[in-house]
């Protein structure tokens, strides 16, 4: 009797359970699903199209990367004037398909002999084209065709905590990637880093080490960014100078486009001339007094001295706008070509006067 009811108890729960079963399955269908789709939802592997990956950025950008080695000859002045021979590391990267290659100032300084290497393995021959010390940028060519070029877009546009990659040949361990974010760009800040007063740096934290300089920095869809410089440095309130710690700088595009444009076309890059230094009028306490350009001192041989400014002189106004920073009008001079007259506003022992000043041109330095 106990066997047969137990057997009656056990018949009706399964049953009720299937029962159950089929009324979950007809109201929630999700249910339905095969076995390999129900474990998808617990598996932990990551497919290959749900990784963070940039190589197709750095497969774009990476064949117009170069390695550059060059060779020069110094006297050394521990060898009694005895002849010394540098050589010298850095990356470039190819601008045009024509052979002109974009890259550091300082990785080709007085050399004798230039190589290139290209991402293929052959090594070409390399002549300067010219250079800009300002910027510390500087254009080769070889004479080769269809080379392959970098992507790039008139402007960028390039963002703080946007990722970007940084693609040399640092310590000549081959072609390397580095990866950063932006985290600051402009001159804001930056009046302690040597060099600083006619570029508007990318600041990142993408790592570059000796060889890097002139190399690429891309944005996440390989577009060139800037032209990267390892070897920027500070300088303290005692004028010592040393290396940026964790802080890295690159040229940016737009300017190392414009650099390259005025070097191919004239050997030079062209620069107007006003001839004064100053600073921003600040009272004891450190904050501005007035915005303008406090003037320090002035090239008794240059174009302002002609035009009549002289020191402690106040520029408040340039071509009747309002200075904002001494950025501002070195920008505007820079980029004015000499003979441009250029208007300044000037406060002078309270009184207001008007002068105009006619651009000389800026000697290389």
């Amino acid at each position: 009797m106990k066997a047969n009811t137990f057997v009656s108890f056990l018949l009706k729960s399964i049953l009720m359970g299937l029962i159950l079963s089929g009324v979950l399955l007809f109201l929630v269908p999700q249910l339905r699903q095969s076995n390999g789709q129900q474990w998808s939802m617990f598996s932990t592997g990551q497919s290959a199209s749900d990784r963070v990956s940039f190589h197709h950025a750095v497969r774009s950008a990476a064949p117009a990367v170069v390695d550059i080695f060059s060779k020069s000859i110094q006297s050394s002045p521990v060898s009694y004037g005895a002849a010394e021979i540098r050589n010298s590391l850095g990356s470039g990267v190819i601008m045009r398909e024509d052979g002109y290659i974009v890259t550091c100032y300082h990785v080709i300084q007085d050399a004798e002999r230039i190589l290139v290497r290209l991402y293929d393995g052959r090594v070409l021959e390399a002549q300067v084209v010219g250079a800009d010390r300002p910027t510390d940028l500087a254009v080769l060519k070889v004479e080769e065709g269809n080379l392959p070029v970098v992507a790039q877009t008139d402007n960028p546009d390039i963002q703080v905590g946007d990722v970007v990659l940084a693609i040399g040949n640092p310590l000549n361990l081959g072609q390397n990637v580095t990866q950063g974010i932006v985290s600051a760009s402009g001159r804001a800040g930056m009046s302690n880093v040597v060099g600083s007063r006619y570029v508007d740096y990318i600041r990142m934290d993408a790592v570059l080490n000796e060889g890097n300089s002139g190399g690429a920095l891309i944005d996440s869809n390989g577009i060139l960014v800037g032209i990267n410089n390892a070897v920027f440095k500070t300088r303290d309130n005692q004028g010592r100078i040393s290396s940026v710690a964790g802080v890295y700088f690159a040229v940016p595009y737009e300017l190392a486009k414009k650099v390259m444009d005025s070097l191919i076309a004239n050997g030079r890059v062209i620069r107007g001339f006003l001839g004064i230094t100053g600073v921003e009028p600040r009272d004891q306490e450190g904050k501005i007094q007035i915005e303008g350009i406090y003037v320090t001192d002035v090239d008794p041989l240059g174009p302002a001295a002609q035009a009549g400014i002289q020191a402690q002189d106040v520029l408040t106004r340039v071509n009747n706008q309002p200075i904002a920073n001494i950025y501002q009008v070195l920008d505007i001079v820079a980029e004015s070509a000499p003979g441009t007259v250029i208007t300044f506003q000037i406060l002078r022992a309270n009184r207001t006067l008007s002068v105009a000043v006619t651009l000389g041109e800026m000697k290389a330095s």
